[in-house]
């Protein structure tokens, strides 16, 4: 099963899609997606993957649809005109990959940012209940829920496997990278748990992103978003030590950094920069390529991350982008002009332990080693992911008072 699994992952969401097409119903037309795939996890292995596993898998998808349908028509009392009955003709089929039309419908408003997460990774990343729940950090059961629910919205709404018309394509283009970012960054840094990162989190908002910047490619914040996770993702070897022990960015190995992916990155949003309208993707990209090229973290323009997050605080501000900005504001100013900075924007701000965090390493760049330690273990004390913990923990025994 290990080697159908990348093949069916990147099946599933072009099953879902042609079976949504021919038969209008996104309810209905994902479970029997998942009929189908298990059919050829259980089969595959055994037969062999057929001459065309796409058509074979559609083929039984839309034959689990079909049985559901007459079940559905018979629970509704209407067994004796059920006999006569045929289900209704699908559409015409195409070759088309509408992974665009999939994300928007996923993203629908009608749901949560955490259902629109999960049918995400569900019907476009092709991840499992099991797996989504794993990567999650949240029951198997709490997913299944999201699941249902997510598409019983989307029935109630009256969705229809079609682009959104004009007007809301923008909103809803806006919401598929929102969630995108959010899959990104609960895998780059995750909120709780043992670990640092989850890879398979990470991964799969690139691949979909990728898609996304495939079908949209002059569309700015599109390659701004996957230009953001490419040069994040590309520190990732060198953010935790061999015991999982966290490495901020100031102490890192940069030899040991992606320099494909960095390149990558940087050539992605110099572009968008250049030939598009700037946005908060394409700037909180254009501040992590500054981090990436300096050669050393004593060589980082601050100045011009300081000037980045200025323009990004303009037109997305927000509580991260503040505190951020407070950081650079001590790197180019100093500690004490970091530390008024922060001052003035805690009170939007409150109850994050990044705030904590940000304050013990102003107070200890202004040689206040006994307010840092102390800052440090509140941070410690907040935080719910384990390796941060240990890390702030440690911070806080090695600051001297």
């Amino acid at each position: 099963m290990g080697d159908l699994e990348p093949l069916l992952r990147d099946l599933a969401p072009q099953v879902l899609t042609a079976v949504v097409r021919q038969h209008g119903d996104f309810y209905a037309g994902e479970d029997a997606v998942q009929e189908a795939l298990f059919a050829a996890a259980t089969r595959w292995p055994v037969d062999g993957v057929p001459d065309n596993p796409r058509g074979w898998l559609v083929t039984v998808a839309s034959r689990a649809w079909i049985a559901a349908w007459r079940r559905d028509t018979a629970r509704a009392r209407r067994e004796e005109k059920a006999a006569t009955l045929d289900p209704p003709a699908p559409a015409p089929a195409t070759g088309d990959d509408d992974t665009l039309t999939l994300l928007l419908l996923c993203c629908h408003p009608a749901l949560t940012p955490a259902s629109q997460v999960a049918l995400t990774l569900r019907a476009v990343g092709g991840l499992t209940t099991a797996e989504i729940a794993r990567a999650l950090l949240v029951p198997e059961t709490t997913v299944a829920q999201r699941i249902s629910r997510a598409k019983q919205k989307i029935r109630d709404a009256g969705a229809r496997f079609t682009m959104p018309p004009p007007e809301e394509r923008a909103a809803r283009l806006a919401a598929v990278l929102h969630v995108l970012y959010l899959i990104f960054n609960e895998g780059y840094t995750a909120s709780s748990g043992q670990r640092l990162h989850r890879v398979e989190l990470t991964a799969e908002a690139i691949r979909l992103a990728r898609q996304l910047h495939d079908r949209l490619p002059g569309d700015g914040e599109v390659a701004g978003l996957l230009a953001l996770m490419l040069l994040t993702d590309a520190r990732r070897p060198a953010r935790t030590r061999d015991d999982g022990a966290l490495v901020p960015l100031a102490e890192q190995d940069r030899d040991r950094w992606d320099r494909d992916m960095i390149a990558e990155g940087v050539a992605l949003v110099s572009a968008a920069l250049t030939t598009t309208a700037v946005g908060p993707y394409q700037l909180q990209a254009a501040i992590a390529a500054v981090h990436d090229e300096a050669p050393t973290a004593a060589d980082t323009d601050w100045p011009q991350i300081l000037g980045l997050y200025d323009a990004l605080d303009r037109i997305a501000p927000g509580p991260m982008v503040t505190l951020n900005r407070v950081v650079a504001v001590a790197m180019v100013h100093g500690a004490v002009a970091g530390l008024a900075a922060l001052e003035a924007a805690e009170p939007a701000l409150a109850g994050h332990h990044r705030v904590a965090a940000v304050r013990a390493h102003l107070l200890e760049m202004a040689g206040d080693g006994a307010g840092a330690r102390a800052a440090y273990e509140q941070a410690a004390r907040q935080t719910l992911s384990e390796p941060e913990r240990a890390y702030l923990a440690a911070r806080a025994a090695q600051t001297s008072t």
